[in-house]
């Protein structure tokens, strides 16, 4: 075959081809510029996101006699060989298929024999985590003490899986999703150096079908242009990639929200006759509901993953309420779970679409008080409430004018009403937290976060997103959210928990309960906390004896040092009360 895939034809050569990447690439360069190289690198990431490109890039960058600011030159004997893949002293594992104990064990006696031609050595070990423990057992020593002119790049999508003795003795980089400017900017270069005409709508719906993965944008790209006659043009791109036009999720949310139930199944029978893909078309309202969402709280584009903001997306977002949103998320995160276990998706896509037209109605219906005499029954009760109201108002004139006690106690049962709906925090189990929490634990949570973000499902990392942890101790976590509904929907999510706490425990030992807190109430709670466990300490304090003046006060630094543990120095205030 003479035909080469793109993905493979336009493969980055240097580190500045590689997209989204730019804080890794510079920390490599640097690191190979001024000599600080490390004898082994633990690469994570999503699929198709730079990982292998960049360990051969790395690998000829260390080996190449004419590399100039960390960049190889491409052009002598060693880059052209490591290339093409025939230079014996660069040697690429697929660790899927050489898994086994004596596959590793041939790995470290042949790193003790010097390179041949290159100055260094480089073992690439790809998606590493499906070693067997014996093999990792194995690598173990080597990985510790390798031979001076040996360096280990191993590369993973699935980094909790590696054990924590392997991941200790690396230099980890952990690769980002890309972004879909990013991809589209790729794209459009490899376009123009093909000389092929496009529209931009088409690239951005490539883009958006990638979900982050530069390979899998260029392999899309790929069957377009095939499909295309010459020119890529958005409505190609869009029987490649499954996708639904913006404007059908429109009719379709305003299907639901009209309670059209007919209109909406209409919408959603024409895009299955279209050979959308079901599946697809979950994602797609998930993630357009989440969207819409944000912009509906924040006002701003910049955390929109799936929505183009045009007059029709605003005006959408300005007579949707947020209720509806939940609701739709919800319900087709559950139709998504169902859909995996039946081959009938077209089904639960009806049903949920009735559900969403039907339930509020119901709901409504209930709510509506009827206008028709009341029964002999129902006068009855109203009359005894009528007379509970008028004990109660004599019973608030009564409090009103007692003694000074019963003033003082008023005030507590009286809580002045709210315009809007306030996120209740659970500081039991944030002070709980609080109570034992250590940096050393926040630390720790901190560094698997962005894994934790990476393995979970689409709907749960569009609430977890804002999300950032700022306590944590063994057995729990507190995370701030930017907004308070991403708060609740974290609080209320059972199954969002429970994954974060599975996780947690798998990878870090042991399990840490989540609890949600307002990034805005977050500043209060912590000082609260701290005022608190000050209150107490004075509280235990011994009665001062005869001989110590009363007016002499001792300060509970002790507390201070325990809330500069908690929560770090830059974050502690003291102020006196």
């Amino acid at each position: 075959m003479s035909y080469q895939a793109l993905y493979r034809v336009w493969r980055p050569q240097r580190f500045e081809d590689i997209a989204g990447q730019q804080a890794i690439t510079r920390t490599l360069r640097n690191a190979l510029v001024q000599d600080k190289t490390s004898h082994a690198y633990l690469f994570t990431g999503p699929r198709g996101t730079g990982k292998t490109s960049a360990a051969k890039i790395f690998s000829k960058a260390i080996n190449c006699p004419h590399a100039q600011d960390g960049e190889p030159c491409n052009t002598c004997e060693i880059c052209e060989s490591i290339t093409k893949g025939k230079l014996g002293d660069v040697i690429e594992i697929d660790a899927a298929s050489n898994n086994g104990v004596e596959e590793i064990r041939d790995i470290r006696d042949k790193a003790n024999y010097a390179p041949t031609q290159a100055e260094y050595k480089v073992y690439i070990i790809d998606e590493v985590h499906m070693l067997s423990m014996g093999a990792f057992n194995a690598l173990l020593k080597t990985l510790e003490e390798p031979p001076s002119n040996v360096i280990f790049i191993l590369a993973t999508t699935e980094p909790h899986k590696i054990p924590l003795t392997i991941i200790s003795r690396t230099q980890r980089f952990d690769f980002r999703r890309i972004s879909p400017q990013d991809i589209v900017e790729r794209m459009r270069y490899i376009l123009t150096e093909k000389g092929v005409g496009y529209e931009e709508d088409a690239l951005i719906t490539i883009s958006k079908a990638a979900e982050g993965g530069m390979r899998d944008a260029l392999s899309i790209l790929d069957q377009a242009l095939s499909f295309s006659d010459g020119e890529l043009k958005t409505e190609d791109a869009m029987r490649i990639t499954g996708s639904i036009t913006q404007e059908l999720l429109i009719d379709y949310i305003r299907a639901l929200h009209n309670r059209e139930t007919e209109k909406g199944l209409n919408i959603l029978h024409e895009l299955i006759a279209e050979g959308k893909d079901p599946s697809r078309f979950v994602e797609d309202m998930i993630l357009f509901s989440r969207d819409i969402l944000l912009y509906h709280t924040a006002q701003s584009d910049t955390l929109l993953k799936m929505a183009k903001v045009d007059d029709p997306f605003e005006t959408l977002v300005s007579e949707l309420s947020p209720e509806l949103l939940y609701d739709v998320i919800q319900v087709f995160n559950g139709t998504q779970q169902e859909m995996r276990l039946s081959n009938h998706a077209e089904v639960y896509l009806e049903v949920a679409t009735v559900r969403l037209t039907q339930v509020k109605k119901n709901v409504q219906a209930e709510s509506m008080p009827v206008q028709s005499q009341p029964s002999a029954g129902q006068a009855e009760e109203v009359a005894s409430l009528m007379k509970q109201v008028a004990e109660m108002q004599k019973m608030m004139q009564t409090m009103s004018s007692g003694e000074g006690a019963v003033k003082q106690a008023a005030p507590k049962a009286k809580r002045p009403a709210k315009n809007g709906a306030v996120f209740k925090v659970n500081r039991p189990s944030v002070y709980n937290i609080l109570e034992k929490a250590t940096k050393q634990d926040l630390v720790q949570l901190k560094d698997v976060w962005p894994d934790l973000m990476n393995f979970l499902e689409t709907s749960q990392k569009a609430i977890m997103n804002t999300s950032t942890p700022v306590a944590a101790s063994a057995r729990g976590l507190v995370v701030t959210f930017d907004y308070d509904i991403l708060c609740e929907r974290a609080t209320n999510d059972k199954l969002l928990i429970q994954t974060v706490g599975d996780y947690l425990e798998k990878v870090i030992g042991h399990r840490a309960e989540m609890v949600s807190v307002p990034a805005e109430q977050w500043p209060t709670v912590r000082q609260d906390f701290i005022k608190q466990m000050k209150a107490e300490e004075v509280s235990e304090e011994p009665e001062p004896s005869g001989d110590t003046p009363k007016d002499v006060k001792e300060e509970p630094e002790d507390i201070v040092s325990e809330a500069v543990k908690f929560f770090g120095e830059d974050l502690v205030r003291i102020e006196e009360s």
